[in-house]
């Protein structure tokens, strides 16, 4: 649709956006297009099947599965909010996108990613429970609190992407609108504003980074208890087992945390787009993909229910 302009021929409002992708002739859009697509699939079908693993398995109705399969929810979710517009996108000649299109695509990132950031955080606080306080994780941990601190994890997602998208979409765009990189992300959005984005930023930086903080501050004092917990353990078995659960967990915050520092949690990150999309593959789609892995490849509990269920299946 054509610019609107308000009377000052300086001030032109766009109510589309033109998302701009990465460079590169016919033969690279191809072979992008096969990556992603490869990506999401294995992304749908990992958290699909560990959502109905979970669901089904009686074994895994216990809180750290009921996390993990909300873990899950939300993977497939976020990598579904990208990865369909950005295939469309490889071979179109347009790459349009509508301003309340790509206003409700920042809003779901926003909401999901945040959300995911605390759900690793509760998932941290469920092993410190059961781990360093067994006799009390049934009580403090029944199916009542579990649903309260999913709920809590999806109203700060929700309180983020209010406050993010409220402001990043009141900044008028009138210098272009094409958007250097392939869904609506905050960093080149702030990029496109003609007005002062210095309380955006501030809100970026200091949102995100307290979230990314307090969560890891959360996580590190859990994992503190849980190694000196393990420590004074007797048993090689449940240390292994412990070092396990716990291993995956940890390798799933490391890879997540890390790229969003990279990304939102530090001013470098407003200066570096072309590096940016790279990173923004990598949390978008391939983290996504990588947790049902991470999760089932070294959880006991997880591959002998997966094993069962084909059995069950084979047999009908």
């Amino acid at each position: 649709m054509p610019p609107k302009r308000n009377g000052n021929l300086s001030m032109v409002h766009f109510q589309d956006f033109v998302l701009e992708g990465f460079e590169g002739g016919l033969e690279t859009q191809a072979l992008l297009f096969a990556v992603f697509l490869a990506l999401y699939m294995v992304t749908v079908l990992g958290n699909l099947l560990m959502i109905i693993v979970i669901t089904l398995d009686a074994r895994l109705h216990s809180p750290m599965y009921f996390f993990l399969k909300n873990l899950s929810f939300v993977d497939l979710c976020y990598s579904s909010v990208i990865a369909p517009n950005a295939l469309a996108n490889f071979f179109s000649s347009s790459k349009v996108i509508t301003f309340a299109g790509c206003a409700m695509q920042f809003s779901f990132l926003s909401l999901l990613g945040t959300t995911e950031a605390f759900l690793l955080g509760v998932m941290a606080y469920d092993r410190f429970m059961a781990i360093c306080n067994p006799l009390r994780y049934p009580i403090t941990m029944c199916q009542s609190a579990c649903t309260r601190l999913v709920l809590g994890a999806y109203c700060g997602g929700c309180f983020n992407s209010v406050v993010q998208t409220s402001f990043t979409f009141h900044l008028p765009f009138c210098s272009s609108n094409r958007i250097n990189h392939f869904f609506c992300d905050v960093v080149p959005l702030l990029k496109l504003s003609c007005g002062n984005t210095a309380i955006n930023e501030l809100l970026l930086f200091g949102i995100c980074g307290l979230i990314i903080v307090s969560v890891t501050f959360v996580i590190l004092i859990s994992y503190g208890y849980i190694i000196a917990t393990i420590l004074r353990m007797g048993s090689g078995a449940g240390r292994s087992k412990i070092f396990s659960t716990c291993g995956s967990h940890m390798t799933a915050v490391t890879l997540f945390f890390g790229t969003a520092f990279f990304m939102y949690a530090q001013p470098r990150a407003i200066e570096s787009m072309e590096q940016g999309k790279v990173v923004s593959v990598f949390y978008t789609l391939f983290i996504p993909m990588l947790n049902p892995l991470i999760y089932s490849v070294r959880n006991k509990d997880v591959k002998e229910a997966l094993r069962r269920l084909g059995q069950k299946h084979l047999a009908t």
